[in-house]
């Protein structure tokens, strides 16, 4: 029986996996079991920032294994305390509030937001069209994709989704009521669309108005993937609360919450918990990961890279006006819109041991590594432009 088959065998069918079967991970490279190579080119879904088998990172794996790997949150634990200041250091927010996942700081960050508005009647979370933030109940509740939520009826009352970017229908929406706004600054699973300067505006006067509270959603933009630590610094505006994930744990399961201390003050003592979030292990490798991004030039690099491939895409473009739409995101969190469904070019890529992402049916998506090269760019757009060249030709 084939590994496939095993898992096919035993797992509930949730996921659609690539017919790949990984042996190792090396940089910005995964080897299959069949000897091939491929070029990631979406990073575990924007998760290894530093790509694979970093030393650093598996350094402090090892260092913190070996004095302990759990001990639950009644206790003191330095590799946590050395991450929160880091983060609030990089963020100018003063606490942090640990969590295993991104989803779970979503749910965190909904009800802080809940908590701290319910004694004023502000209750209602206003989100935005094609967003995602998570499969938890909470989290499905902010968001309108049904293919996510049929079935799961009824969801948390008081949640609202309005169109994305649509200045007219937030002034409509948000009122006195409203505890807080949650927003994508650069929407991924919804297409690798980043909001507009006149919305982020609009939102901050009406904020100002209403005196609800601005979620920020970094989970896929945030720690240096935009070439900035959070994308809201792209916009002007500084948000209330904070979510980070995917690339925190350095590849091991970690999320946090990011507020000021009045804020923070909502949550006492049993208000929320969690028994593994802010594992010590996963913070040992958020620390030495953060290191890297923002001490030893990845960040920098994520930016010079980000530019470097965009200017490529829209070049390959303007090669191929009727098949590409519209190239847009920013640093390392591209996206291209093609006028049919992108899964049949994922496959051509991948036939070409290149691997990217489809999402929004149309839009390819580029998360790679913050770690690309030059080198690792002109090999990807040399392989996308012969995919688009095959299917001009057909």
């Amino acid at each position: 029986m084939t590994l496939s088959e095993r898992e096919h065998r035993h797992f509930f069918h949730t996921y659609k996996r690539l017919p790949l079967e990984i042996e190792k991970g090396e940089g910005v490279y995964l080897y299959t079991k069949d000897g091939q190579r491929y070029l990631d080119m979406f990073g575990g879904l924007a998760v290894n920032a530093l790509g694979y088998g970093h030393t650093a990172i598996l350094r402090a794996i090892q260092e913190q294994s070996a004095k302990y790997i759990h001990v639950s949150n009644y206790f003191l634990q330095e590799p946590q305390i050395l991450l929160a200041e880091v983060l609030t250091k990089l963020s100018a927010y003063s606490k942090v509030f640990f969590s295993n996942s991104g989803t779970e700081a979503i749910e965190g960050a909904m009800k802080l937001a809940r908590k701290r508005g319910s004694s004023k009647g502000k209750t209602e979370i206003v989100s935005f069209s094609n967003a995602f933030h998570g499969r938890t109940f909470g989290a499905l509740s902010l968001m309108d994709h049904q293919k996510y939520k049929q079935g799961y009826e009824p969801f948390l009352p008081n949640c609202t989704s309005i169109e994305f970017n649509n200045s007219q229908q937030l002034r409509e929406t948000v009122s006195e009521k409203t505890s807080a706004v949650i927003l994508e600054f650069i929407q991924g699973e919804g297409g690798v669309r980043p909001v507009t300067q006149e919305f982020v505006d609009e939102i901050k006067q009406l904020k100002e108005k209403f005196g609800f509270l601005l979620i920020a959603d970094e989970i896929q933009t945030g720690l240096g993937r935009t070439g900035k630590a959070f994308s809201f610094q792209h916009y002007n505006i500084q948000p209330d609360i904070v979510v980070v994930a995917k690339p925190l744990g350095g590849g091991l399961p970690l999320g946090a919450i990011l507020s000021n201390d009045a804020i923070a003050e909502t949550f006492t003592p049993g208000a929320h918990g969690t028994t593994f979030g802010g594992n010590p292990v996963a913070c040992a490798a958020g620390l030495a990961t953060l290191h890297e991004i923002f001490e030893n030039g990845i960040m920098t690099n994520a930016e010079r890279m980000g530019s470097l491939l965009k200017t490529k895409l829209q070049e390959l473009q303007k090669e191929f006006p009727s098949l590409i739409k519209e190239v847009r995101g920013i640093g390392l969190m591209l996206g291209v819109e093609i006028d049919r469904d992108g899964e049949p070019i994922v496959t051509a890529m991948r036939e070409r041991n290149i691997l990217i992402n489809c999402t929004a049916q149309t839009v390819l998506r580029f998360l790679p590594p913050l770690i690309i090269t030059e080198e690792h760019i002109t090999e990807t757009v040399s392989a996308l432009r012969e995919v688009f060249s095959a299917i001009k030709q057909a």
